[in-house]
């Protein structure tokens, strides 16, 4: 059975609404200390004042890079990976460029990948890769993009940004986030050594237990109050 802390240690707490204040971060961050979660997850400006507010603490401080569209030049996404890091940051949530998937220029994504990744290990930190699933939605694509992450010495390959509306036919805007299915095809076609994150619609206790069912090491939230508190009902302890 697990535990209230391998659970707590499973969530990335996300900080990443356009709309936070400073003021909003800070109290985010509170929260990520209170449960003792693995990591806050905020935007690159705000890595600084995440380091500060968690100092003396066991919560690592992460930064989406290129996000949330994935668009930003190779060498853009490197310096923004290298200013995180000397900002402070361990952890570092790249978005992939999305059309280059799309189109199959698995050159470039080679290279865009190993950039980031290698910046990050120069300064020690890891390295989360996004695929955005919402768009990614062919197999042989979420199956390639496993295989150069593996090549390129990713530490984790993950689902979604949270921010993938998808405009259907009648055009309303959806967003599934991550799946069963695309985390266990992540799961099996990466290397043992790349660990798996859930990211995108992961609201509830039972959908992190349920996908660490299947292998996934961590999972992005931001209901990450709400699913402790009921662990702790749940498992009959406290955080």
């Amino acid at each position: 059975m697990s535990t209230i802390r391998e659970i707590a240690k499973m969530i990335d707490h996300s900080i990443l609404s356009p709309l936070y204040t400073d003021e909003d971060l800070i109290k985010e961050c509170a929260i990520a200390k209170q449960y003792d979660v693995a990591s806050v997850c905020v935007k690159p400006y705000a890595v600084k004042l995440a380091v500060e507010q968690l100092k003396g603490s066991d919560v690592l401080v992460g930064c989406v890079i290129g996000f949330p569209a994935g668009n930003s030049a190779i060498t853009v996404k490197a310096f923004e990976t290298e200013q995180a890091c000397k900002d402070g940051a361990v952890e570092i949530d790249m978005v992939i460029n999305i059309g280059k998937a799309l189109q199959e220029d698995w050159i470039y994504l080679e290279e865009e990948i190993k950039s980031v990744v290698d910046t990050a290990h120069k300064y020690n930190s890891i390295t989360k890769v996004i695929f955005e699933t919402d768009y990614i939605t062919k197999d042989q694509h979420k199956i390639k993009l496993c295989e150069i992450c593996s090549k390129a010495g990713a530490e984790f390959v993950k689902t979604s940004t949270g921010f993938g509306f998808v405009k259907g036919a009648d055009g309303k805007f959806s967003y599934t986030g991550a799946t069963a299915h695309d985390l266990a095809l992540m799961r099996k076609y990466s290397a043992p050594n790349v660990r798996v994150k859930a990211s995108g619609g992961v609201r509830t206790l039972s959908d992190l237990l349920k996908f660490k069912e299947i292998g996934i090491s961590r999972c992005g939230a931001t209901a990450t109050a709400a699913m402790l508190e009921e662990a702790k009902k749940l498992f009959g302890a406290s955080v």
